[in-house]
């Protein structure tokens, strides 16, 4: 099940759990799509992995509020 996180890890900018604008790599390492596309280039910074969009949680998912908490922020990120 993905932890589905509540931020960017680059700009820490608040990331719905319905958008899809949201990109993870198979670690589940989170960007916003901003990030993703002009400051990472469309590979996650921790990993090297692709990032691709983020499945939306179904609405009973989200109903329970079964997301995470947790911000998690990139030291590697290269953001300004």
């Amino acid at each position: 099940m993905l932890e589905i996180r509540p931020s960017c890890e680059c700009c820490d900018r608040d990331l719905a759990p319905e958008s899809t604008d949201v990109l993870i790599c198979s670690f589940e390492c989170t960007w916003c799509r901003d990030c993703a596309e002009n400051v990472l280039h469309g590979v996650c910074p921790n990993c090297g992995g692709e990032l691709v969009r983020r499945p939306v949680p179904s609405a009973s998912r989200l109903a329970a509020g079964r997301v995470s908490t947790v911000r998690v922020l990139s030291d590697s990120c290269g953001a300004p």
